[in-house]
This record gives structure tokens, C-alpha cells and sequence, in this order.
């Protein structure tokens, strides 16, 4: 399909951004411009403006000489930018807490109702889409933009994981418990409690995603 825009090279950008998150392009993988340019019936031009774009946001490498690659997230990079978001997250609660209406409240509990539902359900893939509106409704809240900017290029990084936290024994349930923590403080206007206790679900996060990978290479084996 032929893609028309006034800035062509950020729809191709999102384009490809899509790709990446859905694992189409997956990590590691090489960046095919003849192919990609072909499907996308446009130029080598918006294609190599785009895959700029793309690499100034850490999810594509450019090596000289030989072209870009999906960038790939590596534990050591999980260990180092889950502490950040937590610390970043933590504070978008904090001045979330300050700022929040009752109409915003009210709004926060009907998506954690939804979340409720989901979780009960094991209905995965929804519970995720709810859990990401929470987060991105609270940084909304906290109005804070420069916080909303750091947030969303760390996701954009932490994303290329295929993060699958929630199949960790248990993390389902515990995910929820911890949501409704940051809820209930929020509702307290607890400022101090949902700062801890945003930081605490975003650190779990994190240990969960290491038990995973720790069964994964058990099972695979020396």
C-alpha cells in the first residue's frame, strides 16, 4: 500500500516502529531497504530518513559498510534502565497524586475494573493493553512532559524485549495486587505512597523478567 503524508518519513517510521514491537522485524535482524522499500512502494529516500530516526531512538544500529540492524536488548540493558523507569514512573505517580481530579480518579478506577476483569479471565494480551493505559494515563496526570519524554524512548528500548513478565508464575495476580497499591494511594492522594508504590511494581517487573530468563536457559540447557 502506497503511503501519502506531509512528513512521509515518520509514517514510514512508525511503520517500521510497528514492526519491530510486533516482532516482524525481529532483534538482531538485518534491515532489507531494497525489500522494505519495495512493500512500502515508496523510495530509498523517507526509507533512510526514516531508519534514521529509528537509530537516534535506539531501535535500529547502523554498522558502516554494512547496513542497519534491529537493535537487541540485552540483560545487562534491562538491569540498567528498570531502576530508571521506576525512579521516573515513581515520580509521574507522585505528582499524579498532587494533580489528579475526582473525575480522573473515577476514570482510573473504571480502567483498573477493566484490569480486574482481564486478570480474572487470564486474558493476557487485553490485561497488558489496560496496564499500558494505566501507566500512560498517569504520566498524563502527573503533567509533566519532560517526565512523559525520557518515559516513552526508555519504553521504546525496554519494548524490543518481547516482554512476556506476565506468563511468570504468579505475576499475573501480583501485577494486579501491586496496580491496585498505586490505585489506592492515588485515591489517598497519597503522594509519598504512590511514588513506592509505582517504584515496587516497576522493580518486580524487572524480577520477573529475570526468573523468566533464568527458566528459559534451564530448560535449554549448557
Amino acid at each position: 500500500m502506497r503511503l501519502v503524508h506531509n512528513s512521509l518519513h515518520e509514517e514510514v517510521a512508525a511503520r517500521l516502529r510497528e514492526r519491530i514491537f510486533e516482532g516482524e522485524l525481529a532483534p538482531g535482524s538485518f534491515v532489507d531497504e531494497v525489500q522494505l522499500a519495495a512493500d512500502l512502494a515508496i523510495s530509498r529516500t523517507p526509507l533512510r530518513e526514516a531508519l534514521k530516526v529509528l537509530t537516534a531512538e535506539g531501535l535500529v544500529r547502523h554498522e558502516p559498510r554494512r547496513g542497519c540492524f534491529v537493535a537487541q536488548v540485552t540483560e545487562q540493558d534491562l538491569d540498567e534502565i528498570f531502576p530508571v523507569i521506576a525512579l521516573l514512573e515513581g515520580r509521574c505517580a507522585y505528582e499524579a497524586a498532587q494533580h489528579a481530579s475526582d473525575a480522573d480518579l473515577q476514570a482510573l478506577e473504571a480502567l483498573h475494573e477493566r484490569l480486574a476483569r482481564f486478570a480474572r479471565a487470564r486474558r493476557i494480551n487485553d490485561y497488558y493493553a489496560a496496564n499500558f493505559a494505566i501507566h500512560e494515563a498517569i504520566i498524563e496526570l502527573a503533567g509533566n512532559r519532560w517526565l512523559a519524554q525520557v518515559i516513552t524512548d526508555l519504553r521504546r528500548i525496554v519494548k524490543l524485549a518481547r516482554l512476556q513478565q506476565l506468563h511468570a508464575p504468579g505475576r499475573l495476580e501480583q501485577s494486579l495486587q501491586e496496580h491496585l497499591s498505586v490505585f489506592a494511594a492515588l485515591k489517598a492522594r497519597d503522594a509519598v505512597g504512590a511514588e513506592a508504590a509505582m517504584r515496587t511494581h516497576l522493580t518486580r517487573q524487572r524480577e520477573a523478567l529475570r526468573e523468566l530468563a533464568r527458566n528459559q536457559r534451564s530448560r535449554i540447557g549448557p
